[in-house]
């Protein structure tokens, strides 16, 4: 018993709160620009499945805390189902006061608007978050020059030397060694271009971090791209960087950069055969990490929910059925073509993206499963 209320508090509950806050601002995204373009709400609601609270508002919203607590809705009057399918029976014979305010009746680059707002509004609250953290706590930092070269290592045989200093990776400008390490680390076996500096000289180096095993401080073990330099750091060495307001802005987009271009190159890697499955997670994962961080303290939280946010916006966009990137792509389509594609082209296209969405979904708890079996996940 002792060990259920253990595992609830420390791996559900921060689960549960890092998701629900990631889903309130995805769905309050499209709520907000709906509601702008005066479009008729059904429900709003924080979770699927039965209604556990309700209520509903002077606009004739119902707003809902529903029984399975893994994602949510914006229902627009006129929909045949959460995923704003249309009800083709329902617009056609919507009272006329009515019509005008139906989603499926407004013009195409509002709809678009309405989607869009989801994901944005991840980016948004991934920003809000990033910034503050930023400005209220700075960030420790230690100069980017390399100590030592390992001998047969990549970055010997690619000519990096002791002593260099590393200007960026990639295009990211390197402020600290610790930017220098997770660059590479977040590359593995992927080619890197090196930006340095070399008693006064740029040079530029490109080389491909081979990849390596490790164990994190929760023991899971990480696939991570590794090169063979370090540094020793003394106290001296630590300072506490603390940019203003309009550095910050850059700093920030530029960590939201970096983010999406390395889940891209992620996602990329299944598209030709170098994926990981180990590092696919579902539910099951995602409560296991943010119970982990949950133990680091509230700032690690607020960290990992600015992360989710960003990578759940972008997943969304992917552009699949039922995501809000299939809608846009049937609405793109719409805005070249002059015209909707047809209702059973439609259909046909929410039912294989239903059944994709419910692959990934099975297979992610599949692999969580599995992996938690073999003590990956302990």
């Amino acid at each position: 018993m002792f060990e259920f209320i253990y595992w609830l508090l420390s791996y559900v509950v921060p689960f549960l709160a890092v998701l629900t806050a990631i889903v309130f601002v995805h769905e309050m995204g499209h709520y907000l620009v709906a509601r702008w373009n005066g479009v008729a709400i059904q429900t709003f609601s924080i979770g699927f499945g039965r209604e556990l609270i309700g209520w509903d508002d002077k606009q004739g919203t119902r707003w809902r805390i529903s029984a399975i607590p893994l994602g949510g809705y914006v229902r627009f009057v006129g929909d045949l189902n959460a995923a704003s399918v249309p009800d083709a029976d329902a617009v056609a014979n919507a009272d006329p006061d009515l019509a005008p305010r139906l989603f499926a009746n407004k013009n195409v680059w509002r709809r678009i608007a309405v989607v869009a707002a989801g994901p944005i509004a991840n980016v948004i609250l991934t920003f809000v978050i990033l910034y503050a953290l930023l400005l209220g706590y700075g960030r420790y930092t230690i100069p980017p020059v390399v100590g030592e070269v390992i001998a047969g290592s990549v970055a010997e045989t690619a000519g990096l030397e002791p002593g260099d200093v590393i200007v960026s990776v990639d295009g990211y400008a390197v402020r600290g060694f610790e930017d220098f390490q997770r660059l590479v680390a977040t590359s593995p076996a992927r080619a890197v271009t090196i930006e340095l500096d070399r008693d006064g000289g740029a040079e530029t180096i490109v080389l491909v971090p081979e990849v390596a095993e490790v164990e994190d401080r929760f023991g899971n073990m990480q696939k991570i791209g590794r090169i063979g330099v370090s540094r020793d750091v003394a106290e001296t060495d630590v300072s506490l960087y603390r940019p203003g307001p309009v550095e910050a802005v850059g700093m920030t987009v530029e960590e939201i950069r970096f983010i999406i271009q390395r889940t891209a190159a992620f996602l990329g890697d299944f598209f030709v055969g170098r994926g990981d499955v180990e590092q696919l997670g579902g539910p099951v994962k995602v409560a296991k990490v943010s119970g982990e961080v949950a133990t680091l303290g509230i700032i690690a939280l607020i960290n990992l929910t600015a992360l989710l946010s960003l990578n759940i916006g972008i997943f969304n966009l992917l552009p699949v059925p039922m995501l809000d990137g299939g809608h846009l792509l049937y609405y793109l389509i719409e805005a070249v073509r002059g015209r909707p594609l047809s209702m059973k082209m439609q259909e046909i296209g929410f039912r294989f993206g239903f059944a994709l969405v419910l692959a990934l979904m099975v297979f992610t708890l599949f692999n969580d499963t599995i992996f938690a079996h073999f003590g990956i996940l302990r």
